[in-house]
């Protein structure tokens, strides 16, 4: 073939790809239908990225009906609690937007330990105040069962403080159920000593309104371990069940420091503490 004859064959074009038949357009289902969809979507997506799609998709995401769905789905012993609880307690923030129950589905914050960094990654989170040769962190002495780290903070000779203070309608509690009389928070600390030092350590907890006013609180003042204790670790309870109205947030402070009064680091060793919201049963 010459190649005049190549030149005059005409170009062959890709033929188009047929579109797909039958694609589901979102935005023309019924409200009812699509807030079902919405109900499979993970909260956090609900929060970041759904509610930014439309005006139509923000409200729903915005109502307390979505929520309530998500809410349904747990059929267990507490997650009925949890929806009789938010079907009850929303009658204040019923047209609030966003709805509450945003938050609080997407933090989970119930049974979850609220404390910040418990065993020892670093100090972070934490306010602290060093005392003798300041805060260290080393690895435990005696495992810690349950502890997300077998770590610990160790104090010194003088004594060492830190503390965190939990906004608990930041952590996704609204007020209505913070002032139900229907929560409990359960307080957990463990501490103990090296073999060849005794320690002391002390724990306050306390329950503080919107003003930082104190409600309720919780002491401990052990007794000191004393030397020569075979790497003893102590736990440490206290369960808050009837809460004043008001509640806002939750202060847990600790302090340790060695009995010997020796340089370095050889003072409480306090480990896997625990701020934790738990629903009481009807």
């Amino acid at each position: 073939m010459s190649a005049s004859a190549s030149r005059c064959r005409a170009a062959r074009v890709p033929a188009p790809e047929p579109e797909p038949e039958g694609a589901l357009d979102l935005s023309q289902m019924p409200p009812e239908l699509l807030l079902v969809v919405l109900s499979h979507v993970p909260p956090r997506t609900l929060l970041g990225r759904c509610r930014q799609v439309c005006r139509g998709w923000r409200d729903l995401v915005d109502s307390q009906a979505l929520w309530l769905l998500i809410l349904a789905r747990d059929h267990s012993a507490t997650g009925r609690a949890l929806l009789q609880l938010a079907r009850s307690c929303q009658s204040a923030s019923r047209n609030a937007r966003p709805c509450p129950l945003g938050r609080f589905c997407a933090r989970r914050p119930i049974g979850r330990n609220l404390i910040r960094n418990p065993c020892g990654q670093g100090l972070r989170k934490w306010m602290v105040k060093h005392g003798g040769d300041g805060w260290v962190v080393e690895e435990n002495r005696t495992t810690v069962r349950g502890a997300p780290s077998q770590t610990c903070f160790v104090t010194s000779f003088s004594w060492c403080r830190k503390k965190q203070v939990l906004d608990l309608e930041e952590e996704g509690l609204w007020p209505e159920l913070l002032d139900s009389g229907r929560i409990e928070i359960c307080v957990s600390d463990w501490w103990g000593a090296r073999h060849d030092s005794g320690c002391r350590y002390r724990l306050l907890v306390q329950l503080l309104d919107a003003n930082q006013t104190v409600l309720d609180k919780f002491s401990a003042v052990p007794d000191p371990i004393p030397q020569w204790n075979n790497n003893v670790c102590l736990h440490v309870t206290h369960v808050f069940s009837n809460i004043k109205m008001g509640i806002r947030f939750v202060s847990f402070e600790h302090w340790g420091q060695d009995t010997q009064f020796w340089a370095g680091h050889y003072g409480a060793r306090l480990t896997n503490s625990s701020v934790m919201v738990q629903v009481r049963p009807p």
